[in-house]
């Protein structure tokens, strides 16, 4: 039997040792946890949400929604496992944040061609690897790396996320449940604001003090989990523009669309737990519950996980990876996950998919499945290998490097609808040989 040595056991990691195990490769897992932790990190399950419970919109009008139907049509361990652990999110797909992660665990242990072996990797195996180290690669895994690239070719940024409060804390006087524009069901709940509320809370927010985090400077930041309080520094209404608008959220006990309003979401299928949207953050803890204690709903809130800040490293991908996620000097190692560069829980999945179908396919000297650029997964590849690209930054699956219709459609909508319709057409086609 084939081998292949898969490093780490997050969402990438886990869906690739997944998709070698499911086609007859034998996969050696090797997971540093729970013998070492990072500071992000709390249990000891693999495929652990760091930061949000959320893997975004649903819909097929999203791009993201696009890639899960891709991946959920072709045998995707880790939308599986979502679908089996969702918890109410309107128009996401969010799930139990630890049931999530423990049918992961179990699905891995329990598959007869996979071995998990824990403890530090600090040293690059040999034979055929995909390295799924995630953006919290330890210093010594980092350091092989930095050798084998050389430093300039080894990138970073800064990632965060947001606190947690149990439900039975928040002041539900002060809150409501409901959906923006009532889009699918009222899952969040919601925490207004009026103006000298939000305006007192903003200007604490600005003044409030961060944690230190090593070599933090907030232009490292990527955009999509962009700090609470950095985002607040950039305008008084920077804030109502984005997590905290108001929009399609009237409260019900006046009638009108309050100042600014906070949304919290569910994290847990009990509903016991919830966390705040858009509220990732590198304050210090006891800022954390000074601060966010403004918000009225949240006054007397117990914190059952606090922000934390932590760097992601990522690869210049476009000068060191094919379109397989392979290192182009060496095929025998692939890596997969966000240190390729894809950004977003499902796009790191996505990556170990393809990786994993590819490597499988070679080792049984087959040929490789080319998902046309048409399709998200094939997308996002072909960006993260594309050598034309200078500026390299991490990236979230979008329309915008998926090819246009060769036709006019009428309405964004209607236009990324037809998008992910023609997809689904190749992905069909695709499927039987796919999944051999």
């Amino acid at each position: 039997m084939k081998h292949v040595t898969v490093i780490g056991a997050g969402l990438a990691g886990s869906e690739c040792a997944w998709q070698l195990a499911q086609r007859g490769i034998a996969v050696t897992l090797r997971e540093m946890k729970p013998e070492k932790k990072t500071p992000a990190h709390e249990t000891e399950y693999f495929a652990e949400l760091c930061c949000s419970n959320s893997l975004r919109g649903a819909g097929l009008e999203n791009a993201v929604g696009l890639l899960k139907e891709e991946m959920r049509r072709l045998g995707s361990l880790i939308l599986h496992c979502a679908d089996a652990t969702a918890v109410p999110a309107g128009g996401a797909l969010a799930v139990d944040r630890h049931g999530f992660a423990r049918m992961v665990t179990e699905s891995i242990l329990n598959h007869p061609n996979i071995t998990v072996e824990y403890g530090e990797v600090t040293e690059i195996p040999e034979g055929e690897v995909v390295i799924a180290s995630g953006p919290l690669t330890s210093d010594a895994l980092a350091d092989k790396l930095a050798a084998l690239f050389g430093e300039a070719d080894t990138l970073h940024f800064f990632d965060a996320a947001a606190p947690l409060v149990s439900f039975d804390s928040v002041d539900m006087s002060s809150a409501y449940f409901a959906s923006r524009y009532d889009k699918g069901t009222p899952d969040y709940i919601n925490c207004p604001m009026e103006k000298e509320e939000y305006l007192a809370f903003w200007q604490a927010l600005t003044e409030a003090e961060a944690a230190e985090v090593h070599g933090f400077e907030d232009k490292c930041v990527f955009e999509g989990c962009m700090p609470v309080e950095v985002m607040a520094r950039r305008g008084e209404d920077t804030l109502r523009f984005g997590p905290l608008k108001p929009r399609g959220l009237p409260d019900p006990k006046t009638g009108r669309e309050p100042y600014a309003v906070v949304q919290l979401r569910k994290d847990n299928a009990d509903g016991s737990i919830y966390n705040l949207v858009g509220f990732q953050t590198h304050l210090k803890w006891g800022e954390q519950k000074r601060v966010f204690s403004m918000i009225p709903a949240l006054r007397e809130a117990t914190y059952l996980r606090y922000g934390v800040m932590h760097r992601n490293t990522y690869l210049d991908s476009p000068r060191l990876l094919d379109r397989y996620y392979r290192l182009r000097s060496d095929t025998r190692i692939a890596f997969a996950g966000q240190m390729t560069g894809v950004e977003g829980y499902v796009e790191s999945a996505a990556s170990g998919f393809l990786a994993g179908v590819e490597l499988a396919r070679r080792l049984r000297e087959m040929e490789p499945v080319n998902f046309p650029q048409e399709t998200a997964i094939g997308a996002l590849g072909i960006y993260v290998s594309n050598e034309t690209v200078t500026q390299f930054q991490p990236m979230n699956i979008n329309f915008g490097i998926i090819p246009p219709l060769d036709h006019r459609v009428k309405g964004k909508r209607n236009k990324n609808a037809e998008l992910s319709a023609r997809s689904l057409v190749l992905i069909d086609a695709m499927k039987d040989e796919v999944l051999r």
